[in-house]
């Protein structure tokens, strides 16, 4: 059994021809090891077509009609002003240190005047500029950055006087790729940091669906299978752990305490609370545009997940 794989033609009727009702649904991920726990084994589904992207294009993917479901960035969903709704069905989250998602500076952070962001996220930056302001009055210029590239370079250099002086970087890049205490001696975990300032968890990313179709079967149908799958895996991080982790260059034991111990993939009470507080620090700032706001949540209804959870059942054991 592999990790998910892009899969376009994943059963049912494809192509131009094929209704909204005969099509797979599409659904956008990020390729991160941090979803595996969400998304492994989706790929077995008969009725699923799977699209990975970058977290920042993910949103406008799914605003445009690409996809039907996407793991979205919270401040995409607070910024399309009701557009898109939140699916509870799993999400990528903390209640404390985070660990792929961390502020590196050489100066403390009360100083830090710029931040180069990762240009993979979005509410990793809202996030950081939430965390400066409330923590250290500090509101840093913001500079669009391809993180991922430059550590690559630099590190392959050895060049570490040619790093920024503070950088966001997220995903499995921090783990991989990042510069130790010697280049970045100040360095902030953002999920550890909202917990202190907040005392709550933290929502990165969520399963999303259009609004305007959050209603339908297949999206409610799909919705419940996504959530099935979640409680899947948790049975099994330990597998996910020892199939996955060599090969993203994890080390192993860093790997299931990330996945086991720091991460969060169920949107609970705390959870949600988190996010909408979050989105009103947010908002209170002027971060997410005047039609922000918190956006709707779906309600999960068992009866219009049955034909798809059958059809996954149906399909191979994933």
């Amino acid at each position: 059994m592999s990790e998910p794989r892009p899969n376009h033609h994943a059963g049912g009727a494809t192509g131009a021809g094929a209704s909204a009702d005969e099509r797979p649904v599409r659904i956008g991920y990020v390729r991160y090891f941090n979803t595996l726990p969400l998304v492994q084994g989706l790929e077995h589904w008969r009725d699923v077509s799977l699209h990975p992207a970058a977290p920042s294009a993910l949103g406008d993917s799914l605003l445009r009609g690409d996809v039907d479901l996407a793991l979205c960035s919270l401040v995409d969903a607070a910024r399309a002003g009701g557009a898109l709704t939140l699916v509870p069905a799993g999400m990528i989250g903390c209640d404390g240190h985070t660990l792929t998602v961390r502020l590196l500076s050489r100066v403390p952070m009360a100083r830090v005047s710029e931040i180069h962001a990762d240009i993979e996220s979005h509410t990793s930056v809202v996030l950081a500029h939430v965390l400066l302001a409330g923590m250290h009055g500090v509101r840093p210029a913001i500079i669009d950055d391809d993180v991922h590239a430059r550590a690559v370079n630099l590190l392959a250099r050895g060049d570490s006087a040619a790093w920024p002086e503070t950088m966001l970087m997220i995903g499995d890049k921090v783990v991989t790729d990042a510069p130790g205490e010697a280049v970045y001696p100040h360095q902030l975990d953002l999920g550890q940091a909202w917990k202190e300032l907040t005392g709550l968890p933290f929502v990165y990313a969520m399963w999303m669906c259009r609004t305007a179709q959050a209603g339908d079967a297949r999206i409610l149908g799909a919705a419940r299978v996504l959530a099935r799958q979640r409680l899947r895996n948790a049975s099994r991080l330990e597998w996910i752990v020892e199939r996955f982790a060599h090969e993203r260059k994890w080390p192993d034991e860093l790997a299931r305490r990330y996945v086991r111990d720091l991460l969060r993939y169920a949107p609970d009470e705390r959870a949600m609370s988190g996010a909408r507080e979050f989105v009103r620090q947010a908002g209170a700032l002027g971060l997410l545009g005047e039609s922000s706001a918190f956006p709707p949540v779906m309600a999960l209804q068992r009866d219009a997940a049955e034909p798809m959870t059958r059809a996954l059942d149906a399909g191979t054991n994933a």
